[in-house]
């Protein structure tokens, strides 16, 4: 499929990147907010940290093992079809998270069985987003702008972890932490709506003459039938699509620390109360805000300059090599102030580094971003799952210091990793499906 746009989709390719923030956005709210109700949800649950670790686990755990399948769906169905598919299951699990637990199932065991099981549906729903929103951002956006329309997506996410917090937290002091499920839940169907009433797979759908409609099509059927040809066992031969998931592991356990173990960190550590360590939990999340946008147009200039992976490297190696000393730096830190500034630029850095990641998974995948994607974020959750099992058991036998330097120390791997890759010849490699098309 051409990445040419006509001239008169500009608009639309406009409004596609508005609904890819607001779908990272919803995905974001609807995947953290359980870790501020968490606050409130244990005791009322007789829940301990272990066990709600495990929760937030199970979310992992769907979303890593839906990464792939989704990744091929958005391919083959295409981003419309998928995510407007994906938005409407967030909103029930969401609903449903509010209301079974200790409602309709009552005991402890069922309760928590309960909230496993649930979780895992939402993580199995969310798993399309960044696969399938990647593949949205390779049919819209030129080479030259995808680092960019990547952090887009990140933006969202940043903003929504940062708006959680306070949002969330005023939801369940004033209504109740079940009420705070409904609410945000209406957020996912609302997006769903929206994105299948207006997005498209492509420029071209429903913009350009017969004749371009016609050969559209005919590229999709050619697309298709190359696709049947193709096997995952291709992508999963290159060296370059191995090395990057390897690294993409320490974003993984590193992200999900700041994303589920934050706002408690805040409340049980540094002694901020329900509400204020909401408002203080948004802070780093604004900083990522900023920041990730920067990272992807500092990205977009250095692969003009050179090749897009060592643009990306590049971009990885400054973000995770300040992002993890900082994370050191806050959890050693005396002083609140110091340990919030020191959280805050970590996470922000983390985010400048986000969007180079996926541009090197569009770059190594060719026609095929959806599924390179979803296998590089496969790897990141797992590294998620293990931060989110190893945090409370670190906690309980180290304290904080050891939990939070384990995430300082897989940043700085990531640096080293990516150090190393610079010096492998193939960095300047064709993509993979070009290579073996």
């Amino acid at each position: 499929m051409t990445n040419k746009i006509p001239a008169n989709s500009r608009r639309m390719r406009s409004l596609i990147l508005t609904m890819l923030f607001g779908f990272s956005f919803v995905s974001y709210l609807e995947r953290v907010n359980i870790s501020i109700a968490a606050e409130l949800m244990m005791p009322a649950l007789s829940m301990t940290k272990l066990q709600m670790g495990q929760i937030f686990s199970s979310f992992l755990i769907g979303y890593a093992i839906f990464q792939i399948p989704a990744g091929l769906l958005g391919d083959s169905k295409g981003p419309r079809f998928t995510l407007s598919l994906a938005a409407l299951l967030w909103g029930v699990t969401t609903v449903l998270t509010g209301s079974i637990p200790g409602l309709l199932v009552k005991s402890t065991t069922g309760t928590f069985l309960s909230l496993w099981v649930l979780r895992f549906v939402l993580g199995s729903g969310e798993a399309a987003t960044y696969p399938v929103g990647m593949r949205a951002v390779h049919n819209w956006m030129p080479p030259r702008q995808r680092a960019l329309g990547n952090s887009v997506m990140f933006v969202g996410s940043s903003a929504a972890t940062a708006i959680a917090g306070p949002l969330i937290s005023f939801l369940m002091v004033k209504f109740g932490w079940r009420e705070s499920f409904y609410l945000s839940s209406s957020v996912a169907f609302f997006i769903a709506g929206v994105w299948y009433g207006y997005a498209r797979d492509y420029p071209e759908q429903g913009t350009g003459t017969e004749d371009q409609r016609e050969q559209v099509n005919d590229s999709n059927t050619a697309a298709a039938e190359y696709k049947k040809l193709f096997s995952i066992s291709t992508l999963l031969r290159d060296r370059r699509v191995l090395f990057l998931s390897v690294s993409y592991v320490s974003e993984g356990y590193v992200l999900f620390i700041f994303v589920f173990w934050l706002y408690i960190y805040l409340v049980d550590v540094r002694g901020f109360n329900m509400l204020k360590g909401g408002m203080i939990e948004s802070l780093p999340w604004l900083a990522a805000v900023a920041l990730a946008p920067i990272g992807g147009i500092i990205c977009d200039r250095l692969s003009a300059q050179s090749t897009r992976l060592s643009g990306a490297r590049s971009v990885i190696m400054l973000g995770y090599g300040v992002s993890g000393a900082l994370l050191f730096v806050a959890a050693e830190a005396s002083s609140r102030v110091t340990a919030v500034a020191a959280l805050c630029i970590s996470v922000g850095a983390l985010y400048f580094a986000e969007s180079a990641f996926w541009t090197a998974a569009v770059y190594l995948s060719g026609e095929h971003a959806g599924a390179v994607s979803g296998i590089m974020n496969t790897a990141g959750i797992l590294g998620g799952i293990a931060s989110t099992l190893l945090v409370p058991i670190l906690v309980q036998h180290f304290g904080w210091l050891s939990a939070l330097s384990s995430g300082a120390l897989m940043a700085l791997l990531c640096t080293v990793l990516w150090w190393v890759l610079g010096h492998e010849s193939s960095l300047t490699a064709k993509p993979v499906s070009t290579a073996s098309a």
